[in-house]
């Protein structure tokens, strides 16, 4: 797909979508629901349906597809019928505004605790490093049961499950998300998958499962209305690959051969997030932009993601080194970025501390340039 002449503002059509520019919400998860049911409420409903409005589409926060697959008490589901009919209202919502909306279907692996629905699953029984965040507080991350083949094909089905309820939704499409230490990421890099049999070893087997989702997922969507997360250099939550172009390299190729809408692949986050450069991202760092390097292995929509601004995202498109941007933070504190983005307004700042507190505070109050300026 050839960027060389766009923007973040020109237009991009694909056989099943006409999105009006290159500019969409990425997902971020804010534990907006309670946690007992995992059911998107009237906050969700006036979060993306004001984000929606303008952009190519927004990303929903990561879904789980069971309640073992979810690590975050207060972050919504995709496994019953009471989250389905949550999830309608939400659509229904964004689609009244004229936007589209992507379902991020998830499973958690080994980043869940046995305080909310088990002890976690994943390829190897590796424990993450520190506590995770539960329904009763802080606790240690625990030993991870190491799934069987008939474990991880029922996983696989519990996938195509998901995308089924999320057809039943109305979601306009689906992302994997194969990346940031879940499930899909673990088996994929060699520092949290140590498996000998048909899921492990190899870069063919260790791509195995995710492929596996992906097939499940086009069968109910179809690959015109499917994409996935990957982030090959990301730190967060203990991951590394050994030789992470030879794997992504493959992956993408694999992808590409599936036709799959999309990809969006992560800058890598040890960046973003200031956290401590190792040497193979310092190797990495020497030839350019994740995006530069990856683009070219696929031939779909190419989104970037993770600490672009509307000038840096602007010039990877024009660069030719990608189709799309996806912005998260800036989005969470500006329902209206698009018609900043075009005006040169100025910018919302976001509020960390309200990241992951209940209630409408530091999600759904943040103002319209406009209204805010007293023009509404």
């Amino acid at each position: 797909m050839d960027s060389k002449k766009a923007n973040l503002f020109s237009p991009l059509t694909t056989t099943s979508f006409s999105f009006p520019n290159r500019i969409a919400m990425a997902a971020l998860t804010r534990m907006r629901c309670d946690y007992n049911t995992c059911v998107p409420n009237e906050l969700h409903v006036k979060y993306y349906s004001e984000r929606a409005r303008k952009c190519a589409f927004v990303l929903t926060e990561c879904t789980s597809i069971s309640k073992l697959g979810n690590n975050f008490p207060g972050a919504c589901g995709i496994y019953t019928d009471e989250q389905v009919e949550g999830w309608k209202k939400v659509i229904d919502a964004v689609h009244k505004e004229g936007g589209k909306i992507f379902l991020q279907i998830w499973h958690c692996g080994r980043a869940g605790h046995s305080n909310d629905g088990g002890l976690p699953v994943a390829p190897s029984p590796i424990p993450l490093k520190g506590q995770a965040h539960t329904s009763k507080g802080k606790a240690d991350y625990e030993v991870p049961h190491e799934l069987t083949i008939e474990e991880i094909k029922e996983i696989v089905e519990q996938f195509r499950k998901g995308a089924e309820n999320a057809q039943k939704a109305g979601f306009d499409g689906l992302e994997l998300h194969a990346a940031n230490g879940y499930l899909v990421d673990e088996f994929l890099r060699d520092g949290t998958n140590k498996r000998t049999d048909i899921y492990g070893g190899s870069i063919e087997n260790r791509s195995r499962f995710c492929l596996e989702v992906t097939d499940a997922l086009i069968s109910v969507y179809g690959k015109d209305k499917v994409g996935l997360k990957l982030c090959p250099l990301g730190r967060y939550q203990d991951m590394f690959d050994s030789d992470p172009k030879a794997l992504y390299f493959y992956l993408l190729k694999q992808l590409s051969d599936r036709n799959v809408l999309f990809i969006e692949l992560a800058e890598c986050d040890a960046v973003m997030f200031g956290k401590e450069i190792d040497d193979q991202i310092r190797e990495f760092a020497k030839e350019g932009t994740l995006a530069s390097i990856f683009r070219k292995y696929f031939n779909g929509i190419y989104v970037t993601n993770c600490g672009w601004t509307k000038e840096t995202g602007n010039q990877i498109i024009e660069d030719g080194h990608a189709d799309m941007v996806t912005f998260g933070r800036l989005f969470l504190a500006n329902p209206d970025l698009v018609e900043r983005f075009q005006n040169n307004w100025e910018l919302n700042e976001g509020n960390v501390k309200t990241w992951f507190t209940p209630g409408a505070e530091g999600y759904t109050d943040y103002p319209f340039y406009e209204k805010n300026n007293g023009n509404i």
